[in-house]
């Protein structure tokens, strides 16, 4: 028998919403025998069967809800159905050649998340209780693949996050199974990568902007293009393909700069597109002195915040960084930009922009609001799953 969690009074307002977590401090009670990371039975304060969940007393997210269903048995046909309709829908959403095929929480399997490469899985478990589940999930994964003829060579883990450490766990990467060449090529957009899915960050490669990057194309042709935090290169290439004549991309990592100037020559844009080893921070006040314009601005920087204690020296950042930004943008040109941190939500990311237009004598004629690509699902009332803000405007001197 399952342990049975109670809250407490008033509590569990963010799962009765919808949402999977539920936190240490709306827990009255917990009844029966249960070690971290086994399934227990959440109830509300009156006895009402909300769900089961894994626990963790090592995690300020005491429960991530698995299933609503408190008589819902956690096994392998459990399993095989969440995994089966996260495949499901990537098929009818986004292109699956590469993508984000379990997301966690939005894909009701809290805590894991597996990327698709080509014939590569990359596996992330940044939970306790699913990581009891890894294994047999990542097995039921390919399983589920195979159905449709798709045949995986090999798996690796990059559950190296430090969120580990929030849950008690160990920070760990490695094969899971048979060792391969883990410098997958893959083709997104039609652009050509190769996706260190060892090294690089996260899990090698960002799915989430698959879609953001094809929508700056079509401003792109005949540009002049500063992409900063160009990581691997991904929105310089994209912007290199659909016809810039000058592409410069910007990164502070030598071994992001390295990596994308060898997805640069993958796709013959070595002469278009070129890059640069440098602190965004420091290059673009020096390049506005130096009167330099440009027909489009990218910006994707990493979070600038991780948590709400931060925000208000993120905000700074960001306002900064996008107006230098605007200042590089010749009347008339293109300005993309974005947050993919959480708690930068779009309602203050707007507002920090805004200000920053106001700061630079700059008036944003909004082209696109976009979010994260649909193999990232956001799921309502699950706060966490929304996390990418990206914006394009066409920035025009004030008259």
């Amino acid at each position: 028998m399952s342990a049975i969690v109670i809250l407490k009074k008033g509590e569990g307002r963010t799962v009765k919403a919808g949402g999977m977590w539920i936190y240490d401090n709306e827990i009255d009670t917990i009844t029966g025998s249960c070690a971290d990371g086994d399934i227990v039975i959440v109830k509300d304060f009156d006895g009402y069967p909300l769900g089961k969940g894994f626990l963790n007393r090592h995690s300020k997210i005491r429960i991530r809800l698995m299933t609503r269903r408190a008589d819902q048995e956690i096994d392998r046909e459990f399993l095989t159905e969440r995994v089966r309709a996260a495949w499901e829908y990537r098929k009818k959403t986004v292109e699956t050649d590469s993508c984000r095929l379990i997301f966690g929480e939005a894909d009701f399997l809290p805590g894991l998340i597996v990327d698709k490469f080509s014939d590569v899985l990359v596996a992330e478990s940044l939970a306790l209780g699913i990581d009891r589940f890894k294994t047999t999930i990542i097995e039921i994964v390919k399983q589920v693949l195979k159905e449709d003829g798709i045949f995986i060579r090999g798996v690796y883990e990059r559950s190296d996050a430090k969120v580990r450490l929030n849950e008690g766990m160990e920070r760990v990467k490695g094969f899971l199974g048979e060792e391969f060449d883990t410098k997958v090529p893959i083709t997104e957009n039609g652009v050509k990568y190769l996706v260190d899915v060892k090294e690089g960050q996260k899990t090698g490669f960002f799915l989430d902007q698959k879609y953001n990057r094809l929508a700056i194309r079509r401003m792109c042709r005949g540009a002049r293009v500063l992409d900063c935090f160009t990581h691997t290169g991904s929105f310089a290439l994209n912007a290199g393909l659909a016809g810039a004549r000058e592409v410069l991309g910007v990164d502070t990592s030598d071994t992001a700069v390295r990596q994308a100037e060898e997805n640069a020559a993958l796709n013959g844009l070595e002469k278009t597109v070129r890059f640069l080893c440098a602190d965004v921070f420091e290059l673009l006040p020096q390049l506005a002195e130096a009167g330099e314009r440009y027909d489009v601005v990218i910006l994707d920087p990493p979070a600038f915040t991780k948590s709400r204690s931060s925000i208000k020296n993120a905000v700074k950042g960001y306002r900064e960084i996008n107006l230098r930004a605007m200042k590089l943008v010749r009347d008339g040109g293109f300005l993309a930009t974005c947050s993919c941190s959480h708690f930068m939500d779009d309602e203050l990311f707007t507002k920090t922009i805004h200000q920053a237009a106001g700061n630079v004598h700059k008036r944003l004629r909004q082209v696109e609001y976009r979010t994260q690509s649909p193999d990232h699902p956001i799921l309502w009332a699950a706060d966490e799953s929304y996390y990418l803000k990206f914006y394009i405007f066409q920035v025009v001197d004030e008259r």
